[in-house]
């Protein structure tokens, strides 16, 4: 397996910089920089792209809605030159808070947007005259308008990664991305994305092999079992914000995922606390399996073990959270990861 992490320049810019150039001396394959509705990426990759040489960089991710579809295309080609060919472009819908909420962009019909968006990204990376008629675009608009070319020189060979946990947009992820960043991920539940990013890949006419599964979790290691216990209390009011806080009351597509993943019950019991504003309740009822089965916390035994059933369930490159307090705690999970792996 490849490795990766995903970092965001919010707070603490300096040490944020401080972890990826140390990342890459560990030898972390790819940094993915956030959004989120914290700082921009492509600001925070072009710094990264003049500060580091080797490790492949990405947007992780940039959000539909927060810029049209040819600025994304600008932004992912000034970034690939300014990198050297390092960058990869990811992609996602996000959720009705953030692209309503934040930025006061509808957020209606997501997989229109999505497909139509990689459409036109394709389009200007090519180097051909942008125009395309759909539902949610169209360019030129009517009118005085003919369609253009950017200026830069094409470059058709940036992947396109697909962030993407419903059905409908994993089988378009598996239509026409390069990749697929998942989370919300447990092995023993793979087969409710997979069976939706199998079905787009073989309406592309592709095989699993076509396309880089990349899934995230956080690691952190316990040396014995009061240890792991402590870890495992920890982050559960986490999963629990994953579960009720994320999105809006009606919309949780992380809710939704855990839900096809086996935990139906507990997630809509958990996301009801936590909407009434019972953080804690909601926190008590995620459970130990929950915890561990979404994350690679545990002995190093225990997350040797995980890590085979990654790779063993199809997982090609590992998106690796490490836990710490300061930055070389931080980096010494990694490190210990790395090594594993």
């Amino acid at each position: 397996m490849k490795t990766a992490t995903t970092v965001e320049f919010s707070t603490d810019t300096r040490t944020t910089l401080d972890f990826v150039l140390e990342a890459e001396k560990l030898g972390l394959d790819v940094c993915w920089v956030a959004e989120a509705w914290g700082s921009d990426a492509p600001s925070a990759l072009g710094y990264l792209a003049a500060r580091t040489d080797r490790i492949r960089l990405g947007s992780g991710i940039i959000q539909l809605g927060t810029r049209t579809p040819v600025a994304i295309a600008q932004a992912a080609l000034t970034l690939a030159d300014l990198s050297g060919g390092r960058f990869a472009l990811g992609l996602g819908p996000s959720g009705p808070q953030v692209v309503e909420g934040l930025h006061g962009v509808p957020f209606a019909k997501p997989l229109t947007r999505m497909r139509e968006t990689v459409e036109i990204i394709r389009q200007a990376f090519a180097g051909e005259k942008i125009s395309f008629s759909g539902k949610a675009f169209e360019i030129p608009l009517p009118g005085e308008a003919r369609p253009m070319r950017l200026s830069t020189a094409p470059n058709p060979d940036i992947p396109i990664y697909l962030a993407t946990l419903s059905p409908k947009l994993l089988e378009l992820t598996g239509e026409v991305a390069d990749g697929w960043l998942g989370t919300s991920f447990v092995p023993e539940g793979a087969d409710a994305y997979f069976a939706h990013l199998d079905a787009g890949l073989a309406k592309a006419g592709r095989k699993r092999e076509d396309i880089d599964v990349c899934q995230g979790a956080e690691v952190a290691f316990a040396d014995n079992e009061d240890e792991l216990r402590t870890l495992v209390g920890s982050r559960k009011k986490e999963l629990a914000f994953s579960l009720g806080g994320m999105g809006s009351a009606t919309t949780n597509f992380y809710n939704n995922a855990y839900s096809r993943q086996g935990w139906a019950d507990v997630a809509a019991e958990v996301r009801e606390r936590w909407q009434a504003g019972d953080r804690d309740g909601a926190a008590a009822l995620v459970t130990d399996e929950m915890v561990l089965g979404t994350t690679l916390i545990g002995t190093e035994e225990m997350v040797r073990e995980r890590l085979r059933v990654w790779r063993a369930t199809g997982i090609d490159t590992v998106r690796l959270y490490p836990a710490g307090e300061t930055l070389e705690a931080r980096l010494t999970t990694l490190g210990r990861a790395l090594e594993l792996i």
